[in-house]
């Protein structure tokens, strides 16, 4: 039997006390207040977190893989971080992974006792043949699911560089991975809930491990998401949006380069600032592994040799 009195995410909050006898409002002071802990105590971590990015920009450099390993509320969070990769930056399915215990079915309900087996943690990084050009992420809130215990000893086993994220330290998934970061939240708001402080702080670090990894690899021109996927209204209004920015042109002359390059605005970025067709703009981002700034750099170096002929 777990020792949950041991944990500063199970232990019960002296300043949420009276919870049951607040008004709304008090409530929602309460929650805030206790919300303002979770930014300041990911700042006292930033330094492993930034070395998490570095080695997501590893993995993603030499095409391998970040993978999101968790239960319960931690697995979901996983699982979002990677869904939300594919439209904001432009990278196939596949290349941010979320693995949740008990499958796609938990995340929308529970799956008794998945979290517990520290085999099924070992047959998912198995059955996603993880070896040493991806990252494996481990998230608990605990800091000892089995699930994420397993799945990290196994990528490290695979020869993937393995990161815990708990939010207890020391924690027993930070002792199994090559980087832990521990960020200790106090006693959430609800006594054990660790949906609330803890969630915040796992999804706080994961957007800035995601974020950082991708942007890192060209996927962001200064601020602009310039690998956006037009794939609605809103999405290609917001593409139309990031070419006008990044070029500081109108309208008109946006909407006619992006058309030129079927609505992706990376290309018609560099259509614009090449003062190139979107073929060259192509063929300029290819030879650029995608950065925009270096695609821009080519063609101006391509023009400056053919000048000095």
């Amino acid at each position: 039997m777990v020792d949950l009195e041991s944990l500063v995410t199970e232990s019960p909050n002296p300043a949420t006390s009276d919870l049951d006898t607040m008004s709304p409002l008090e409530v929602a002071r309460a929650m805030n207040r206790e919300d303002r802990e979770v930014a300041r105590a990911v700042g006292e971590v930033l330094d492993r977190v930034a070395q998490a990015i570095a080695w997501g920009r590893d993995a993603l450099a030499a095409q391998g893989r970040i993978v999101y390993v968790g239960a319960g509320t931690s697995g979901r969070l996983g699982v979002l971080d990677a869904v939300e990769c594919r439209p904001t930056f432009g990278v196939p399915d596949g290349v941010v992974v979320g693995l949740i215990a008990g499958g796609a079915p938990a995340f929308t309900q529970a799956v008794e006792g998945a979290e517990d087996d520290e085999g099924l943690g070992v047959s998912d990084i198995d059955g996603l043949s993880v070896g040493a050009s991806d990252m494996v992420v481990g998230l608990a809130a605990s800091g000892r699911t089995p699930y994420v215990a397993g799945a990290l000893r196994r990528a490290r086993e695979r020869g993937a560089r393995t990161v815990a994220v708990a939010c207890t330290r020391p924690s027993l998934i930070g002792t199994m991975a090559g980087l832990a970061i521990e960020v200790s939240c106090g006693p959430e708001v609800l006594t054990g809930s660790t949906r609330l402080k803890a969630g915040t702080a796992q999804k706080m670090i994961l957007n800035m491990i995601s974020t950082g990894s991708m942007v890192g690899t060209g996927k962001a021109f200064g601020n602009l998401m310039v690998d956006v996927q037009p794939t609605n209204e809103k999405l290609r209004a917001r593409a139309l949006s990031i070419v006008e920015q990044a070029c500081g042109t109108d309208a008109s002359r946006a909407e006619a380069a992006l058309e030129d390059a079927g609505g992706m605005a990376k290309p018609a970025i560099v259509s614009i600032l090449a003062d190139v067709d979107a073929k060259t703009a192509d063929t300029l981002l290819a030879q650029a592994s995608g950065d925009v700034r270096r695609a821009i750099a080519l063609a101006q170096d391509t023009r400056q040799e053919q000048e000095m002929r």
